[in-house]
């Protein structure tokens, strides 16, 4: 399934596996790119030294190509040397604007990718040297900057950046939704919702059950609720008792949400967690898992069962390859 993106990155298969912080493991990121898509590691918050560590790991799980997510909320150039010190082949940028990084980045010998919201974002981007651009729309699930539906931006977006490649993300769990993205102009389709069922991520079996048993409409969009860490980054989760609440409370704001700083989990690498923390409930968590942020995005309907992200990946590119000639 060749396209300007695969010659890109150097991969097999138009599939990536969007970076779900707290969610991912080395594992999964090693699956996902030998089975011939392109694994993506979110390593936002961690130094220098948690980076080189993740990316060994999966260095040591696979020989095919791989990148790193980097938050630019959380910007950090030591971060960035350490993954070109070794070696990564793809770095990710998220969430803010950042020609820095990128010009850093492909100093080092590295693809860049990164993730606009508008065409405007994708332009300027690619104006100051980005290799490929993640278009994502509104559908998707965790942290979505902006407010516009997958099926409006990436043609637009296509459109706006000429030959550089663009990825859809934001509701595609499946091969329709992969060949749709094509069909739109798209050269690969960024994954995440489906990806939460894989058997190497390492997400709370409650949430995991709570995504097999959920439809389409069981997710929201908030501007600033889950907000614990991470002030002002709207997003998109299930719904649960806590955004019930604050629903039915009116949406107040900060300080006067109901239920807000009592305790209902913790977990060994941040402790106590508030209702309105910005976490995802993972395999270590205690407590109220589903008072907690399980992030998802609209495609949660097509998640149906636990299997390996390497069969993810097999039966999305099956599924579209018989809807599109490649």
């Amino acid at each position: 399934m060749p396209t300007r993106f695969c010659d890109l990155v150097n991969i097999k298969l138009p599939i990536v596996l969007a970076p779900m912080g707290g969610a991912t493991t080395p594992e999964l990121v090693a699956a996902v790119s030998n089975a011939g898509g392109l694994g993506l590691a979110p390593l936002w918050r961690g130094d220098a030294k948690d980076v080189k560590d993740f990316v060994r790991r999966v260095k040591a799980l696979t020989d095919a190509p791989f990148g790193v997510n980097l938050n630019m909320d959380f910007p950090s150039m030591e971060q960035l040397d350490a993954c070109l010190e070794e070696g990564v082949p793809v770095i990710s940028l998220f969430w803010g604007r950042a020609p820095d990084f990128i010009a850093h980045a492909r100093s080092g010998g590295a693809k860049v990718i990164f993730t606009a919201w508008d065409s405007e974002s994708a332009v300027e981007a690619v104006d100051h040297g980005a290799h490929a651009i993640c278009a994502q729309g509104w559908e998707a699930g965790g942290h979505v900057r902006g407010t516009v539906s997958t099926m409006a931006l990436v043609p637009t977006v296509v459109d706006a950046v000429g030959e550089t490649p663009v990825i859809a993300a934001g509701g595609i769990a499946d091969g329709r939704g992969l060949a749709a993205a094509m069909a739109l102009g798209a050269s690969a389709a960024w994954i995440g919702t489906r990806f939460l069922s894989a058997k190497e991520t390492c997400i709370h079996p409650d949430y995991v059950a709570r995504l097999i048993d959920a439809c389409e409409t069981d997710t929201g969009y908030y501007d600033d609720l889950f907000d614990g860490g991470w002030p002002n980054a709207p997003h998109r989760a299930l719904q649960n008792s806590t955004t019930k609440a604050w629903e039915a409370a009116g949406r107040p704001k900060q300080g006067q949400r109901p239920g807000e700083g009592a305790i209902v989990a913790s977990t060994p690498g941040r402790g106590e967690l508030d209702r309105y923390a910005c976490t995802t409930p993972n395999t270590g968590t205690t407590g109220d898992i589903e008072a907690l942020s399980m992030w998802c995005g609209q495609g949660v309907s097509m998640v149906q069962k636990v299997q390996p992200a390497a069969d993810i990946v097999h039966e999305i590119a099956h599924e579209a390859r018989k809807i599109i000639s490649f």
